[in-house]
C-alpha cells in the first residue's frame, strides 16, 4: 500500500501547540514551525478506521485496559518489532510517559535526591525532576566514566535513560546498555528507561545491525520501561502510555497508586483503540514513514554539507529531530534566533532548551517541501551571521 506524506495538512486553528502555540513561545505570529516533537502527518489509515468505528458505537463509558486485546497487541509489537518477548502481566497504564516518570520518581526517590540524566536532556525531564524537588545530575551521552561518577554518589537514586536518546537521536549499543545496567546495579540506582522513540530507528541503521534493544533485556534490581505508541503513530493528543515494571511489588504499588491516590484507573478509550490498531496493523505505514523521514534527514545533511561542510552533520539513528551542532561556526544563539524569527519567520528550537548552547533541534517530521523551507531558512540565517 502506498501512503501520501507529501500533501500538506493544514493544522492551523486545531489548537495544536506546534502551529497555534508558536506565537506564545517565540513572540511572533505566523511563524513556520519546526518545534515540538509531533509530526504534520495524519495517523495511519488503520488507526483512523478503528477510531471511527469506535466513535460510531456512540457510548464512551469507563474503560478497562487489562484485557487480552490490549495486552496481546503490546506483546505482539515487542515481539514483531523488537524481537523481544515480554511478560504482559508486568504492564501498567498511565495518561502519558511523563506522568509515569513522575509517579515512579515519587515512589522511588525523596526530595533532594540526585536524578542522573544524559545531556543534552529532553526538557520534559528537566521540568519533571526540578518540579518534584529532586536534583538533576547531567552526564554527557556516551561518557561512561562520568556516568559512573554520578551513579556512585550516595544520594543518586535514579537514572533516567532516554532510549533512543532525545534530542540527539542516538541509538544505544548493546555494549553501552549492558555497561549501564552493570553500573546501575553496582551502585544500587534504579533505572527508568523512556523508550517512546524506540519505534523510529532508521532503515540504514537497522541494516547495519543498530537496532533498538528494550531495557527488558538488561534490567536488574529496580527498573521500569515507559513508552507509548503516540509518538511513532502521531496521536499524542489522544494521550495514553504504558510501562513495564520489573519488580512485582513495585508493579503492584504503581497500580495501587494510579487507582487510588491518582484516581486514574480508567484509560481514554480512543487512546486504547488507537494503540491496539497501531500495534496490530500499523507496521507497513510506520516503515514507509520511516523511509520518508530518513529522506528528509538526508536532504538536511546534503544542504548543510553544501553550505557549511565544516559542520560535518550526519542524520541521527532514530527519530525525526535533527540535532545540529553549530559551534564550529561560532554563532551566537540569541542572534541566530533573532534572524530565524524576525527575518526568516521560522521557529526552530534552540539548544539551550535542552541545556546546550550552540545547537538547534529541527523537527523534520513533515512534508519534504516544508522541511526544505526550514533548512533553507536556517542556512540563510547562518550565512548572514557568519
Amino acid at each position: 500500500m502506498s501512503y501520501d506524506f507529501d500533501t500538506p495538512v493544514d493544522r492551523r486553528g486545531t489548537w495544536c501547540i506546534q502551529w497555534d502555540g508558536a506565537a506564545d513561545r517565540f513572540g511572533v505570529e505566523g511563524l513556520l514551525p519546526f518545534t515540538i516533537s509531533d509530526m504534520d502527518f495524519t495517523s495511519p489509515p488503520e488507526v483512523l478506521d478503528a477510531l471511527q468505528s469506535r466513535i460510531a458505537h456512540g457510548v464512551f463509558g469507563y474503560t478497562d485496559w487489562q484485557h487480552e486485546d490490549f495486552l496481546s497487541a503490546v506483546g505482539h509489537w515487542f515481539e514483531s518489532r523488537h524481537g523481544t518477548g515480554i511478560d504482559t502481566g508486568r504492564l501498567v497504564y498511565a495518561p502519558s510517559v511523563l506522568n509515569q516518570l513522575s509517579q515512579l520518581l515519587r515512589m522511588w526517590t525523596e526530595p533532594g535526591d540526585g536524578i542522573v540524566v544524559h545531556t543534552p536532556t529532553y526538557d520534559g525531564f528537566l521540568k519533571a525532576v526540578s518540579g518534584l524537588g529532586r536534583e538533576l545530575r547531567g552526564v554527557p551521552a556516551g561518557d561512561m566514566e562520568a556516568l559512573e561518577r554520578e551513579l556512585a554518589r550516595p544520594d543518586s537514586t535514579v537514572l533516567i535513560l532516554c532510549s533512543p536518546h532525545n534530542p540527539t537521536g542516538r541509538v544505544w549499543t548493546e555494549a553501552e546498555l549492558r555497561e549501564t545496567a552493570r553500573l546501575a546495579e553496582a551502585h544500587g540506582v534504579a533505572v527508568i528507561s523512556d523508550e517512546i522513540h524506540a519505534d523510529f530507528v532508521h532503515p540504514e541503521f537497522v541494516a547495519k545491525g543498530q537496532r533498538h534493544l528494550p531495557w527488558t533485556r538488561f534490567g536488574t534490581g529496580r527498573w521500569a520501561l515507559i513508552t507509548s505508541a503516540t509518538k511513532a503513530f502521531n496521536f499524542p493528543a489522544l494521550s495514553g502510555s504504558y510501562g513495564i515494571i520489573g519488580d512485582p511489588d513495585d508493579h503492584a504499588a504503581f497500580l495501587r497508586r494510579m487507582r487510588t491516590g491518582e484516581g486514574l484507573a480508567s484509560p481514554a478509550v480512543l487512546s486504547l483503540t488507537a494503540h491496539i490498531a497501531a500495534y496490530r496493523f500499523g507496521a507497513p505505514w510506520l516503515d514507509a514513514l520511516g523511509a520518508y523521514v530518513a529522506g528528509n534527514l538526508r536532504m538536511v545533511a546534503e544542504r548543510l554539507d553544501s553550505s557549511f561542510p565544516e559542520l560535518g552533520w550526519r542524520p541521527p539513528g532514530a527519530g525525526y529531530l535533527a540535532w545540529i551542532d553549530l559551534r564550529p561556526l561560532g554563532i551566537d544563539d540569541a542572534a541566530l534566533q533573532r534572524e530565524l524569527i524576525e527575518r526568516e519567520k521560522v521557529a526552530i528550537m534552540p539548544g539551550t532548551t535542552y541545556g546546550c548552547e550552540g545547537f538547534v533541534r529541527f523537527n523534520v517530521g513533515c512534508p519534504r517541501a516544508k522541511a526544505e523551507q526550514g533548512v533553507d531558512a536556517l542556512i540563510r540565517a547562518l550565512r548572514r551571521l557568519v
